[in-house]
This record gives C-alpha cells, structure tokens and sequence, in this order.
C-alpha cells in the first residue's frame, strides 16, 4: 500500500474524546499519515459541561490554505467533521479544491434525534447540501439525512423508507452514501452502504449504553479504512464493528459519561484492517 496522506477539519476539544481528538488517533492507526485543520478550540466538548471555552478559527483556515499552496502540500483525501459555521463550510470547499488530489469523505455533523444541534439553522443546512454534494463519501446518521433531503424524520421505518431517503440524497448530487443507525429488526442497528447504485446493509447487536463521540469514532475507522484501500462496505463494517468494541469497553468503566474509550481497543481495528 502506498502511504497516503489525509487532511482532517474539525473542531478540537481538548477534554471530550470527539472530533480530531479521535480522528488523528483512529486514522493514523489504520497507518494513514493524519493532518489537521482544526476549525476550533473548545475547552471541553458542549455535551453535559457548561463554561467551556471556545475560540472560533475560521478566519485561520483562508490563511493555512494559502501557506499550504505556496508550499505545495496536497492531500490524498479530505474527511470532514463538525464544521461551526456556513462560512467554514465555503472554506472547506476552497481548501478541497487547492490542496486534494483524491476522494472528499463528509460527515455532516449537524444533527442527532430527529434536531439540529444548538446554533445551526437552515441556512447551514443549505451550505451543507452543497457540501455533501461535491462529496465521494457522504456520512449522515438519519437525522441528517432528513434534514438534507427534507424527508421526514421517523424513529419507526421500513426499507421503503430508508430507499426514499438514499433516493433523495443521491438527486442532490451525493455520490456514494453511508447511512449510519438503521435500525430494521428489533435489538439491532446497522449501516447502509449505497455504492455505485448498489445498496448494502450490515447489522449487528444494538449496544444498551451509548456514548458520546460514537459517530466520530464511526467516521473516521471508516475514513481509515477506506484510504487504506478497503471497499466501501469493508469500511463500513470495520468502522461499526470496532464501534461496537469501543462502547462494550466503555461500559466496563463506572461513570465514564463524556465519551467513548476508544484508546485501549485501538489494537483490535489494527488487526480488523489486517484481514
């Protein structure tokens, strides 16, 4: 395997076991060298801590940009995160098309349970369609799917519904799509992959705890895998596979709310990539 290079943009917080403090690990475990383009710096991650502190980078990343093209630096891919505001999302466009030679993977960190997360609006879903639409790889949990398509959201669905929302995600020009949290069959949940027009879906046990920070950990064992040179279902599969071994390790721990232990089981994705 070549050694590619991957660029990463999203926030950090420093305390939270989210964003690129699970991305740089988890890619860079699956051998890729990982560089990133923090968007922000938060103290803490927003979930269940208060007073965080935050210091918006958005006016940095023109100029880290700019300092990259006169270097001549590029990248192999481009996996986007949570992005804090519309204007970023421009950025991210502008940086992907100076700086990446292969595939865009996004993972519209937007929305969980049917609502957006705090301080984004519809205008940022718009900037985000146009996103998701220069993308390769599209990541959307269901919750974001509806919001990008305008289907709506349903805790309770059948394959009719979930082939309605791959139908509208792919007529506003997503390639591929990764449809994380499906949930046909009682005690189960799984991943669609929708690649080349073919649809595929993978199921495993559904986890009685959950975690923050999961569908990072997701996103990027799959961005990992994916550049690794694994298809797109592999990736898929390893990425909820080794999911799942992060969230039965974090129930071993009492009163570890804030995220996901995905450090000590790093050596099962290593050996999960091996195969």
């Amino acid at each position: 395997m070549a050694y590619k290079r991957v660029l990463t943009i999203q926030d950090i917080s420093c305390l939270g076991q989210c964003s690129l403090t699970v991305a740089l690990p988890v890619i860079s475990a699956c051998g890729i060298e990982t560089c990133v383009l923090p968007s922000a710096v938060l103290s803490t991650h927003t979930a269940g801590f208060s007073g965080y502190t935050f210091n918006d980078l958005t006016e940095d990343m023109p100029k880290i940009k700019d300092h990259w093209v006169k270097e001549n630096i590029s990248f192999d891919a481009l996996y986007t995160g949570y992005l804090g505001s519309a204007q970023q999302i421009q950025y991210v466009c502008d940086i992907y098309n100076a700086t990446v030679k292969g595939a865009l993977i996004v993972d519209p960190a937007m929305a969980d349970n049917g609502k957006l997360y705090p301080g984004f609006d519809e205008a940022f879903v718009e900037e985000m369609k146009k996103l998701c639409a220069a993308a390769d790889y599209v990541v959307p949990n269901i919750t974001e799917a509806c919001f990008l398509t305008g289907v709506e959201y349903k805790t309770e669905y059948d394959r009719a519904y979930i082939d309605l929302i791959i139908e509208k995600l792919t007529s506003i020009g997503c390639k591929n799509v990764i449809l994380t949290g499906v949930r046909y069959n009682e005690g189960k949940t799984g991943v669609v992959v929708y690649e080349n027009e073919k649809y595929s879906y993978y199921e495993h046990d559904m986890l009685p705890n959950s975690c923050h920070g999961t569908g990072d950990i997701y996103a990027s064992a799959f961005v990992g895998s994916l550049v690794r040179g694994k298809s797109a279902y592999e990736s898929a599969k390893i990425a909820a596979d080794y999911t799942v071994e992060c969230i039965k390790a974090t129930a071993e721990e009492e009163n570890h709310w804030y995220g996901a232990k995905f450090e000590p089981v790093l050596g099962k994705l290593i050996s999960m990539l091996e195969k």
